[in-house]
């Protein structure tokens, strides 16, 4: 899939703030405010997901809180708790460089150096040391420490594939 029509997980609803419907947020965008100029949201819940736009936002103590059109009481707002935010991928600015979006990692094909395919990027997790990238190919799941230069020697968005110094029998 293209980066167009992918979205980006940037934040999740996690609180409430008094009595008239403010949510607290926890954000993932740089700076954590940013969140607020990316809509409209995809908000998803299991089972549920609906757009949200015209979300009203500001810093408040040590996080942030906002408050979305329709949601006017405190019942309303605890129905959104624990709900994610998604946005469009396209909304987001472009990365620098040598900098990725994992969205646009997702689906990579992933070849050693010697060119032996491994299977595609599945997801991304984060570790306290670096970013890992989860190749699959229906067989094997292998975790590779996605550090430039190191263990992975070139990425390809637009031609699908990511090069990496890793040994496939690992």
């Amino acid at each position: 899939m293209s980066a167009a029509g992918r979205r980006v997980l940037v934040g999740r609803i996690v609180g409430l703030y008094g009595v008239q419907g403010w949510v607290k947020l926890e954000s993932w965008t740089e700076p954590r405010a940013q969140i607020f100029k990316y809509q409209p949201w995809q908000l998803t819940a299991p089972g549920q997901e609906r757009e949200i736009k015209g979300i009203d936002g500001r810093p408040q103590g040590k996080g942030l809180i906002a408050k979305l059109p329709g949601v006017d009481d405190r019942d309303g707002a605890t129905a959104l708790v624990g709900q994610d935010i998604y946005v469009a991928r396209e909304l987001l600015p472009p990365p620098g460089k040598d900098e990725y979006y994992w969205v646009d990692l997702e689906g990579l094909e992933v070849v050693t150096t010697e060119g032996v395919a491994l299977g595609r990027v599945s997801h991304l997790f984060a570790t306290g040391a670096n970013d890992v990238v989860v190749v699959r190919d229906g067989e094997r799941e292998r975790l590779v420490p996605f550090v430039q230069g190191v263990y992975v020697r070139s990425v390809d968005i637009p031609g699908g594939r990511m090069v990496v110094d890793w040994d496939p029998e690992f």
